[in-house]
Order: C-alpha cells, then structure tokens, then sequence
C-alpha cells in the first residue's frame, strides 16, 4: 500500500492551485465493480459550496495524474479516482466536526472510551483537539481527534435540506411533466 501522507502532500497542492480542499486521500485493494485493480480515491472539495462538479474533477484528475507520470509514487497498477465528498461525506478534519455540528454521524474510534469504540448520534462541535457528540440517550461523549479511525455524516432529512446545492452548474437539466403533458392510453 503506497504512504498516503506522501500523497496527500503531493495531490494537496494540486488541489490548491485549482482552489479547491483534499478532504481525502484514500487506497482500496480492490477497485470498483470488483476489479482487481486497486483504486487510489481523492475527495476534494470548493471551500465555498461544498461541492465539486464534474469539469472540476476532471481537472484534478488530470493534474494529478501528470505530477504522478512524472514523479512515479505508486509502484503498481491501480485506478484514479476524483470526486466530490458527497451529502453522506467523511469526516476527515477537524474543522469538519465544527462545521458539521448539529447533524448526525458515526465516528468509530481507534482506542475504546469507556469500553465504547462506535458512537452514533449528533454532533456536538469541537473543543480544543476533542470532538464532542451527543448520542440518542443525551449522553455527551469527548472523543480525542488522534483517537478517530473514521467518521462520516448520516444520511438524513436535515442533511439533505442543508446540503441543497448552492450552484446548480454542471447538472443536467431538470424535466418535469405537468398534467398537461401526460398522454392517455
């Protein structure tokens, strides 16, 4: 498995120069639809919406992929993979847990605290290097940001709400059908 902290230090810059935040470096063994080829995943992200549209990804993807012709950092075969953070995103910086307080996730954590490793429930926000989360019973839970395996956003109504795409450029267009336009049989 190649050093993801070498990566990210060579990807990160490359994202920077498009404007754009690594939210995630990440390698799989297998690659998508069961391919045996690995794939290195890159999440990037506007700082501003949130968002990434295709052209943006595709210009990252192409960046990167010079520097990496060049500079040769992963020995084997394996796939690129550029894309948005998406609604239900990882959470990876510690500026993701302020940001995100007041929506539901999952962290599992690296050491157990109180014989607990996995807790679900609302984000609380950040104090100091600890992510606070409240889970359904109103407990409130410290979780030290170095003792985080791995986080991510639930999936719910609010998060849709709140996720709304702020720039709708690089969408397909929307069709809608009124009862006008709908034939009978």
């Amino acid at each position: 498995m190649p050093d993801l902290k070498k990566l990210a230090a060579l990807i990160a810059p490359e994202a920077e120069a498009l404007g754009f935040d690594l939210v995630r470096v990440a390698w799989f063994d297998r690659g998508a639809e069961g391919s045996d080829e690995p794939t290195l995943q890159v999440m990037a992200e506007r700082p501003e919406t949130g968002q990434l549209v295709i052209d943006d990804c595709a210009a990252l993807s192409h960046r990167i992929s010079d520097l990496f012709d060049e500079l040769d950092p992963i020995e084997e075969a394996y796939r690129l993979e550029v894309s948005s953070p998406g609604i239900d995103r990882p959470l990876t910086r510690l500026k993701d847990f302020a940001e995100w307080a007041g929506h539901e996730a999952k962290i599992e954590a690296i050491e157990p605290i109180e014989n607990q490793k996995r807790f679900r429930g609302e984000l609380a926000g950040v104090d100091g290097e600890e992510v606070s989360i409240t889970d359904r019973t109103g407990a409130k839970h410290a979780i030290a940001f170095s003792n985080i395996y791995s986080a991510k956003l639930v999936l719910t109504d609010r998060l849709i709400a709140s996720t709304a795409p702020l720039n709708s450029a690089g969408a397909d267009a929307i069709e809608e059908e009124t009862p006008d336009d709908v034939q009978e049989d």
